[in-house]
C-alpha cells in the first residue's frame, strides 16, 4: 500500500493507493475528522493504467525519500543516507527516470535544454522505532514527464519509488497535459 498526504489550506488531502478498498474509518476517529461520504473519494485505478501509453505526458506530484547508500567496512550491508541538497534530490529522480518508465520533459534544444522538475518542498522528520532512532530526508517533486515504458512506469506508480513507502514516501500522482 503505498499513501501520501498533502496538506494545503487546512485541508489534509491522503492519497492511496491499495490492492483493496481500505477502510478509513479508525483513520477518521483517530484524528478526530468525520468520515462522511462526502469526505472521501475512490476510484479504481486500472482503468487509469490501462490508458498509460508510451510517449503520454503527464504532470506528476512525488514525496520521496531520496537516499544514497554508503558501503561500510565489514558491514553486511551500506549505511543509508538521506541526500540532504536540492541538487542532489533532484539528481536521485533523475537516476530513477529510466528504470521507473518516464524521462522528465525537458524544453530547448540539446545545448539549452530546461528540465520541468522542481523541488517543491523539503523536509526532516525523525521519530524512534523500536528503540533506533529514524531519520528521513523527505522531498516533494512536481513537474512533466513524459512516459517511455509503460509496463515500468505502471510498476513504479503501483509499487512506488524509492524508500520509506510505510512512511508516506514514494507515490507518484499524475494528471494528463494537453
Amino acid at each position: 500500500m503505498l499513501w501520501r498526504m498533502d496538506l494545503a489550506d487546512h485541508l489534509a488531502n491522503v492519497f492511496i493507493v491499495s490492492p483493496r478498498m481500505p477502510d478509513l474509518t479508525s483513520l477518521a476517529e483517530q484524528g478526530g475528522w468525520p468520515l462522511l461520504p462526502e469526505t472521501k473519494i475512490t476510484r479504481p485505478y486500472a482503468p487509469l493504467l490501462s490508458r498509460i501509453e508510451s510517449g503520454h505526458r503527464y504532470a506528476f506530484r512525488l514525496t520521496a525519500n531520496p537516499t544514497r547508500s554508503r558501503a561500510e567496512t565489514g558491514a553486511d550491508r551500506g549505511k543509508v543516507y538521506g541526500h540532504v541538497t536540492v541538487a542532489q534530490q533532484e539528481e536521485w529522480l533523475l537516476s530513477r527516470q529510466e528504470r521507473a518508465g518516464f524521462r522528465i520533459w525537458s524544453s530547448g534544444d540539446e545545448t539549452a535544454q530546461t528540465r520541468d522538475m522542481v523541488v517543491s518542498g523539503r523536509r526532516t522528520v525523525s521519530f524512534s522505532r523500536r528503540e533506533t532512532r529514524v531519520t528521513l530526508r523527505i522531498a516533494t517533486f512536481e513537474g512533466t514527464l513524459v512516459v517511455t515504458d509503460p509496463e515500468l512506469f505502471v510498476h513504479a506508480l503501483s509499487h512506488g519509488i524509492g524508500r520509506a513507502k510505510g512512511y508516506g514516501c514514494g507515490l507518484m500522482t499524475i494528471a494528463p497535459v494537453r
